[in-house]
This record gives structure tokens, sequence and C-alpha cells, in this order.
């Protein structure tokens, strides 16, 4: 399976995006610098992801910080260690707790390699993904997006995503996820550089940068 791994990449999905749709041209030209964005697979990193679910980029980065403070390597074995509590501590949701604490046993067991989601292809790596306890379609777009570096991955629940291209294409109201997903196969199979485009067009257009929290540190 190929990988966005640089931006060469990244260049190249670009211009064969403005060949399969040349309305790209304007968005190119307007979002800026497209970020490569690619962290290191594993635990600690899909755990930052289902951190960033539905809060700020300031409240990600500080439960986060508490988290690998009081989980020091952050590895499964360790959240099973501490416990719900340790989690509590942390200030994730419950929610989120019984995720990540469900992530951390299916880690150990063996029920999931998370480094091995970079070798498959993205329809069994979602499926095996989405399988987890509290892992979403989104939650597991993203991994494979920024810690996997599947190229044709495009996380259409994505509030950002949906605003970016309902502004750059003028759709009101934004397209659903299930239009986007739809719009989106247009991109294939670059959809991975589309996701990152749509989101430096967001930054631009918000003045805000919205890509999801992948750093495990």
């Amino acid at each position: 399976m190929r990988r966005i791994v640089g931006f060469d990449d990244i260049a190249e999905g670009l211009a064969e995006l403005v060949v399969l749709d040349p309305r790209l041209v304007a968005v190119i030209e307007h979002a800026g610098d497209v970020p490569l964005r690619l962290d290191r697979p594993g635990f600690a990193s899909l755990v930052s992801i289902v951190v960033s679910q539905q809060v700020s980029r300031a409240s990600a980065d500080s439960i986060m910080g508490r988290l690998v403070s009081l989980v020091a390597p952050l590895e499964a074995s360790g959240v099973l260690s501490g416990g719900l509590d340790v989690l509590r501590s942390a200030g994730l949701s419950r929610p989120k707790q019984k995720t990540v604490l469900a992530l951390a046993e299916a880690v150990v067991g063996g029920e999931i390699d998370l480094d091995h989601m970079t070798r498959i292809g993205a329809d069994e790596a979602m499926a095996r993904l989405t399988s987890l306890h509290g892992i979403g379609p989104w939650t597991a777009e993203v991994y494979l997006l920024f810690c996997a570096g599947h190229p044709d991955i495009f996380p259409a629940h994505d509030v950002a995503l949906q605003s970016a291209v309902g502004h750059a294409f003028r759709i009101e109201p934004r397209p659903s996820a299930k239009a986007l997903y739809a719009l989106a196969e247009s991109w294939a199979p670059w959809r991975g550089v589309a996701a990152r485009l749509f989101w430096a067009y967001y930054r631009q257009m918000r003045g805000r940068d919205a890509l999801p929290t992948t750093r495990a540190t």
C-alpha cells in the first residue's frame, strides 16, 4: 500500500486533484500551505485522537498533558495499571474513560495491532478499528490519515471539512456527512490530500487551525 509520508506526496496529490476536479485550483490558491501532519502510529496517538473528540484544541492539549504525566510512557499496559482513576484524574469524560480503557485492553490482549494498520487496506483497517468499543468512523479515519498515512481517506463527519467544502463550493447549508462522502468520491485515490487541503482552506477561512489533535505529547 502506498502511504503519504512526505511533502512530495502532498504535491503529487494536489497536482492530480486539480485534474480530477478543476474547481480545486481556486481552493488550493486560497488554502496556502497544505500540511503533511504525519505522526507515529500506536496506542498513544490513537488515545490523543479520542481525547480530542468534541473539545477545543486547548482542552485536548491540557488533558493529554495531564495524562502523559500520570502514565509515562503512555502505553496500554500503563493505562491498565492505573485504571479508571488515572483517566478520571487526567480529565477524560466517562465515555472517553471507557473507550481508552477498552482500547488498552484490546491492545494488551492482542485484539488489535495499531502498527499493522499502516500495512493493510483502508476498508479492512476501518473495519478493525471501528469494531473496538468507542472508536467510530471519524476517530478511525483520522488515525488512518495522520498516523497510518493512508492516502485515500476523507473524514466526512468532520464539521470543519463540511464547513470548508460548503464555503468553497457555495453549498448552503453545509453538506451532511453522507453528501460529503459522495462528493469526495470524485477525488479518489487522493482523498487524504483533499482532506488536508480543505483543513488548510478552513484555517484561512476561519483564521484558526481545525486539524484534529493526533500528537501523543
